[in-house]
């Protein structure tokens, strides 16, 4: 199962390179981003990055609509935008030009550059890879049912991953389109340049260069 940072993500995307280097897995960043946008945003250059609130760093060529709501701890690189009524709950970290759409909401993450979640995503305890693209209404589910610590699940394999976590959304890998109104389930992991189609129920990995139609019917891109 492809599902370490190294078959995920480039690092040289992320301003969050520092944390991730420290794992194999990329979950396991997720209990540590808040204590990492606390070190590196003091580090940050002044004249690049407004400082307007306690743990708060907004590049000074970012663009954030006055009606978003701008929680801490945060870090927005340059250029990205943060929309109307965006909720950034926070810790998050979003990347250069990166899109965080109107009334999305975000959660202990970390955007790459260039991620787009532009229209009414909740993306929580989750990470996006370079050019991720969230389409319309799609949703990181963050916490099952039951309560009980996430599984990592190679449905296609058997090969099974225990995190020993409780709150895990999505590993989205660089390059990953996932269509509008589509649910990543707790534990999913998604490789590198694969699409998955509008209205999924998606859990588990999914390997990198492939379609996701249904669990049932996935198949490798030509």
């Amino acid at each position: 199962m492809q599902a370490k940072i190294a078959d995920l993500y480039d690092l040289n995307y992320t301003i969050a390179a520092p944390l991730l280097e420290r794992f194999e897995y990329p979950w396991e960043a997720l209990a540590h981003i808040k204590e990492f946008i606390l070190e590196l945003g003091p580090t940050l250059p002044e004249d690049e990055f407004d400082h307007p609130a306690d743990g708060v760093w907004i590049a000074k060529d970012a663009n954030v609509y006055p009606s978003a709501f701008v929680g801490s701890p945060l870090i927005i690189d340059h250029g990205a935008e943060v929309r109307h009524c965006a909720f950034m709950r926070c810790p998050a970290i979003v990347g250069k030009n990166a899109t965080v759409g109107n009334s999305t909401e975000l959660k202990n993450v970390i955007l790459f550059d260039n991620v787009q979640v532009p229209h009414y995503n909740y993306v929580g305890d989750s990470i996006l890879g370079r050019f991720a693209h969230l389409g319309a209404g799609v949703i990181t589910s963050n916490l099952k049912s039951d309560k009980s610590l996430v599984v990592v699940k190679d449905f296609a394999t058997g090969e099974t991953i225990e995190t020993g976590i409780k709150k895990f959304g999505a590993m989205v890998g660089d390059y990953v389109e996932a269509g509008c109104n589509t649910v990543l389930n707790p534990g999913t992991v998604v490789g590198r340049n694969t699409t998955v189609y509008p209205l999924s129920r998606v859990r588990g990995f999914i390997p990198e260069n492939h379609i996701f139609k249904d669990p049932d019917n996935i198949v490798q891109k030509r």
